[in-house]
């Protein structure tokens, strides 16, 4: 068999063991045997002259080789299903996996709710969340759709900016009725306040408003955001975090609205590649029109 004859059904069993991990899961996902499609990756390294998959206990593993396939054997796939859907008048539907690389705050507070509103307008997409402040690279796939706090530079990434978020001091009402409530950025300094770890973001913060303090100015330091804000709710002092993510919580208090914070920037980014991949195309959208009603919604 040369690349020029592959069977369509080869780069389906290919897909469906990249994204399940085994032949056993596969074949369920396929209604196919194990040993169909075990042959069927045998044939297709065969013709490609690649080796797709580590094979050891954990199961099937993709090669540097194999992972540089994958997206372009998902749109193959997709086109092969949209193709015997149309030959066959089936309504196409969108479904299948979609990875979506997040902040932890954006991950653990923002997405879930949006995700579960996308679930019932499309219950055939499945989607995986990875949590990081890490930028992911988007260009070695680790992530199909990104929400990234600063702009990418990559030419290969496609990215949309989504708003400004907001940022805001605030403190759990619980910690202002016992301490009182600041009225001016000076009267900050005599407060516990959460901030960072190793990051200098809200040090460089302070010396911008005139105030030089050292990462001691911090009784709770975390470079976790989900803990910052744990901190904050649960009455260790005063933080500064997203003002949408403030507002929606009863339990926490804005201050000093006439003090002006930068603005955090949103984008939403993908690869080239997969912006024409429907289901992530129909995610992304989704993403972008959620995110900046989260971000705008006073």
């Amino acid at each position: 068999m040369t690349v020029a004859d592959l069977d369509w059904n080869l780069i389906k069993s290919f897909v469906a063991v990249a994204e399940t991990g085994s032949l056993s899961a596969a074949s369920r996902r396929l209604a196919a045997s194990q040993p169909t499609i075990g042959r069927h990756i045998g044939e297709l390294e065969a013709a490609l002259g690649v080796v797709l998959f580590r094979r050891g206990r954990r199961g099937y593993e993709l090669t540097d080789g194999g992972a540089a396939l994958l997206e372009r054997g998902r749109g193959l796939s997709e086109q092969a299903a949209a193709f015997s859907r149309l030959a066959f008048g089936a309504v196409e539907t969108i479904a299948g996996t979609v990875r979506v690389a997040a902040s932890e705050i954006v991950a653990a507070y923002v997405l879930p709710p949006m995700l579960a509103r996308l679930g019932v307008e499309e219950p055939g997409i499945e989607v995986e969340i990875v949590a990081s402040n890490q930028v992911e690279n988007l260009l070695r796939r680790d992530a199909d759709i990104a929400v990234r706090m600063v702009k990418p530079v990559q030419n290969e990434l496609v990215a949309r900016k989504v708003a400004d978020l907001q940022l805001a001091v605030c403190a759990a009402s619980s910690y202002l009725d016992r301490r009182g409530r600041p009225q001016r950025a000076e009267d900050l300094l005599c407060h516990d306040l959460v901030g960072y770890d190793r990051s200098d973001d809200i040090i460089r913060g302070f010396a911008a408003l005139g105030s030089i303090v050292d990462r001691h100015a911090f009784r709770i330091r975390t470079d976790n955001q989900i803990v910052a804000w744990e901190a904050v709710r649960a009455g260790n002092g005063i933080g500064f975090m997203q003002k949408s993510l403030v507002d929606r919580d009863p339990a926490v208090e804005p201050l000093l609205p006439a003090l002006a914070l930068p603005g955090l920037p949103m984008w939403l980014a993908m690869h080239r590649d997969v912006r024409t991949s429907p289901r992530i195309r129909r995610v992304a959208d989704f993403l972008f029109a959620e995110l900046k009603r989260y971000a705008l919604t006073p």
